[in-house]
């Protein structure tokens, strides 16, 4: 796993040991949201060529039956949805990344106590991949 960035996920992947029986506790449904955003995996649903991880986070939502923010900037995630003190399935991450920011769903913790998100314009495709829990500065729960 490279520090502070994306990595493979699989390495390191194990939500429910992390997290024991809170794994599917995002409530409001959000673990829906996990599940809709790795239906995208390896794609680009947008067809944007850059900077596309908000627009892919709203497009998400909406399939999932919340309203976005309607914002193709990542930051304005840490306006939205009832802020939450750390990392839970399904809540949102909005994280400083050089060039602006990203964002992206919380669909586990790794080994190291890691978010990892599944998340669009990482590599220009969607990847489920762990970030370093430094970089993300709010975390949100969509509500409806």
């Amino acid at each position: 796993m490279r520090s502070g960035g994306f990595a493979n996920a699989n390495a390191s992947f194990a939500p429910d040991a992390a997290l024991g029986s809170t794994a599917s506790s995002g409530g409001f449904g959000s673990s829906n949201v996990v599940a809709d955003a790795r239906r995208y995996i390896g794609g680009n649903p947008t067809s944007r060529r850059s900077l596309w991880c908000a627009r892919f986070m709203n497009m998400v939502l909406q399939q999932s039956g919340y309203r976005g923010t309607g914002s193709d900037l990542a930051s304005s995630f840490a306006h939205y949805g009832r802020r939450v003190s750390g990392p839970e399935i399904g809540a949102i991450a909005v994280m400083a990344r050089r060039g602006g920011g990203h964002v992206g769903v919380v669909s586990g913790i790794d080994a190291n106590g890691n978010p990892i998100l599944v998340s669009g314009n990482n590599g220009n495709r969607v990847r489920e991949a762990p970030v370093s829990r430094g970089r993300i500065y709010a975390y949100v729960l969509p509500t409806s």
